[in-house]
């Protein structure tokens, strides 16, 4: 059910970057405790990586991991969920998953916490590269992508998700997350709508509503 003065359209701006939030091996290798099933997500994020490169905007990755100073730091997130000691620092876990690399050119920013501005460079980064809008991919839909929505709301930009370039290991928790997402903090689209506009010349309000 949507409720009269939700659910709006806020569009991507016209200089809009593209954030991958941690699809790094240890939640895309079925080895890992904490695996997450992103076949389709990571295809979604290739293909996102290749148009906002052609178009030369903005990208940067988030990892997540921890050495002995980081684990003092999210003691209470860790004792939360404590598959997180899974996420050494140094280890191939904590690696962005090789299909969809980051260039030389391209940050990786390490985060402790759900969201991808919390204590990271990212919103430093979005600044000196002049961003005004954010598209938002990566995993989980209930965690980290929706706490990086809502933190780029309240950063002052213009959030989108792609539906297919998002996932969770709960399907019930993704809708719902999408859901409210749409509702109150960014635009929810197709993916195709998202790579046509980030194409499209000139990108002045782009995926207007």
């Amino acid at each position: 059910m949507r409720h009269r003065g939700f659910h709006g359209r806020a569009g991507l701006g016209s200089r809009p970057a593209l954030v991958v939030v941690d699809v790094n091996v240890g939640f895309t290798d079925p080895e890992s405790p904490l695996v997450c099933d992103l076949d389709d997500v990571v295809e979604a994020i290739r293909r996102l990586l290749g148009a906002f490169r052609e178009s030369d905007l903005p990208v940067a990755y988030t990892t997540v991991s921890y050495d002995e100073a980081a684990k003092r730091a999210a003691r209470a997130f860790i004792d939360k969920v404590p598959a997180l000691l899974t996420l050494e620092s140094g280890s191939r876990w904590v690696e962005i998953d090789p299909r969809i690399a980051p260039l030389d050119t391209e940050p990786v920013f390490n985060k402790l916490w759900a969201s991808a501005f919390f204590a990271t460079p990212l919103a430093s980064f979005l600044a000196a590269d002049r961003a005004d809008s954010l598209v938002v991919t990566g995993a989980s839909t209930s965690g980290c992508i929706r706490a990086t929505v809502v933190d780029a709301l309240q950063h002052g930009y213009r959030p989108t998700v792609p539906r297919e370039a998002v996932g969770d290991r709960n399907p019930a928790a993704h809708e719902a997350n999408l859901y409210d997402i749409e509702a109150k903090y960014g635009d929810v689209v197709a993916l195709d709508e998202v790579l046509a506009a980030v194409t499209a010349a000139p990108r002045e309000d782009m995926i207007a509503g």
